[in-house]
């Protein structure tokens, strides 16, 4: 099969705006694709198709897809650049109907920007069917032509990283526990020589005197596991270190404080944090990224039993603080209150963590954006740049005093899990609970909840969990990277 791109027609002849591979290709059938398209109705609109059969013997099947307008770039008002979306989305669609026609293998034309169509491509014929009998078509996506075949490269391995935090998001529990999780990522890390990875048991996690995050993990059958990744891929062994870590609760029941059963199913996604920082590094690996990448993931699950969190109960964490838990369905801040502890170890250039934190977040930005808070604007702009770029945004929220105070006012112990004015600011205050683990100058913690899953907004994305924000950390880290080369 071959994927061709169409761009909008901004004049009234009616003539297709083709690709310079539309046209090349046009060019070889004698201009039979033009003049079907011509006699196919109005234009073609942006991620809509054609299917044209027996063109050419190559190609028994070409899908032609709208691209919308050829010059689009930056939307400020969107924030994310448009014309990468749009090569996203179209190839997504065209790749899927090749799919659907059982073709094994597709072409893709690389519609100027080859790196967002291997992006396209790679995302949107991705689909969790492990379990399942009778599985849809594997189709291999490859670049039509040989213009741009290293951003196709750099496209395919962005997106598999992506994919890759997809497949441990969309497995279930009983699947992906805290040591399948570890040994899954220790299992892609296996080739590279300068990468180190550590399974720490719930021995180590004693020793390091991690009270907060022992406290959720008690309450379940699985026992903890602190995984610790170190990718050396600086100039400098000895250079600071970009820290990631992300939350790694496996299953989410809620504890005591029970969730509802209702899509209750959906909290084996819990650990979509750690999936996205672990599958970050994976890529960074993979692209060789000249720089220290440190990655940090408390996994366990929090489940209801004799041995568990009861509300009220004060825990210790990792730097001496007391912690009265409130809720013991807010459980991921404590797993992450002795991550972020430990994280200082490191002398980091950056500390960054990634969590399904709040279903507040998800009240306040749906599944449009990333949620920041951060103490520092150069990491913000960073962030905010690279999202741009991967058209997986970011959007910066509030570290104000004014939350801070509403989980240190508490009666039994430094600090609530929760504030003191319940749902009021939720996302902002679970932010600022862990600011009070951060000592750190260069800090910013990701709220992903609302981006977790995906029902039909991102249309290069199926049905189900996204692994969102996996390419933003990735392009974040590259950027970092070329600061410390400038």
């Amino acid at each position: 099969g071959l994927v061709l791109g169409v761009y909008s027609n901004e004049k009234d002849d009616g003539a297709a705006q083709f690709t310079s591979a539309g046209d090349a290709f046009d060019r070889l059938v004698s201009g039979k694709l033009r003049a079907l398209l011509s006699l196919c109705g109005p234009p073609l609109k942006k991620g809509k198709t054609r299917i044209f059969h027996g063109l050419h013997q190559d190609f028994p099947s070409v899908v032609v897809v709208g691209l919308g307008k050829k010059n689009a770039g930056i939307n400020e008002q969107e924030n994310w650049n448009e014309g990468k979306e749009n090569i996203r989305t179209a190839v997504a669609v065209g790749c899927r109907q090749i799919q659907d026609l059982e073709i094994p293998c597709v072409e893709v034309d690389p519609c100027g920007d080859a790196q967002a169509a291997a992006e396209g491509a790679v995302l949107g014929l991705h689909e969790y069917n492990e379990l399942k009998q009778k599985r849809k078509p594997v189709v291999t996506p490859q670049l039509h032509g040989s213009a741009g075949s290293e951003a196709w490269q750099k496209g395919v391995i962005y997106a598999e990283g992506q994919n890759l935090a997809r497949y441990l998001m969309e497995a279930p529990a009983n699947y992906i526990t805290p040591i399948k999780f570890a040994e899954h990522i220790e299992q892609k890390l296996r080739s590279f020589s300068n990468v180190k990875v550590h399974i720490r048991p719930e021995s180590w996690i004693t020793t390091q005197e991690m009270g907060a995050f022992l406290s959720v993990a008690k309450g379940s059958a699985e026992p903890p596991i602190f995984l610790e990744i170190h990718y050396l891929g600086g100039p400098n062994t000895d250079d600071s270190p970009l820290v990631f870590v992300g939350k790694g609760v496996t299953f989410d029941s809620g504890g005591i404080s029970l969730k509802p059963s209702s899509g209750m199913d959906a909290m084996r996604a819990d650990m979509g944090g750690a999936a996205t920082v672990c599958s970050a590094i994976v890529t960074a690996a993979a692209l060789n990224l000249p720089l220290n990448i440190i990655g940090l993931a408390p996994l366990c699950e929090n489940m209801p039993s004799g041995k568990a969190n009861k509300p009220g109960d004060v825990v210790r964490a990792k730097n001496g603080k007391t912690i009265q838990v409130d809720n013991t369905d807010a459980e991921g801040r404590l797993l992450l209150a002795d991550a972020l502890c430990y994280a200082h170890n490191f002398n980091a250039r950056a500390i960054v963590n990634a969590a399904t934190l709040t279903g507040a977040m998800d009240v306040a930005l749906g599944s449009a954006a990333t949620g920041v808070f951060t103490n520092s604007s150069w990491l913000w702009t960073h962030l905010y740049e690279a999202s741009i770029l991967t058209g997986d945004r970011v959007w910066r929220m509030p570290l104000f005093e004014h939350y801070t105070k509403q989980v240190t006012d508490c009666p039994l112990a430094d600090v609530s899990n929760i504030g003191k004015y319940s749902r009021a600011g939720g996302a902002c205050t679970a932010a600022a609970f862990l600011k009070e683990f951060v000592t750190a100058s260069h800090w910013a913690h990701l709220d992903i909840a609302g981006v977790m899953s995906n029902k039909d907004e991102v249309p290069y994305l199926r049905k189900g969990m996204a692994g969102r924000p996996t390419r933003t950390l990735v392009e974040f880290a590259a950027r970092l990277s070329q600061d410390s080369h400038n």
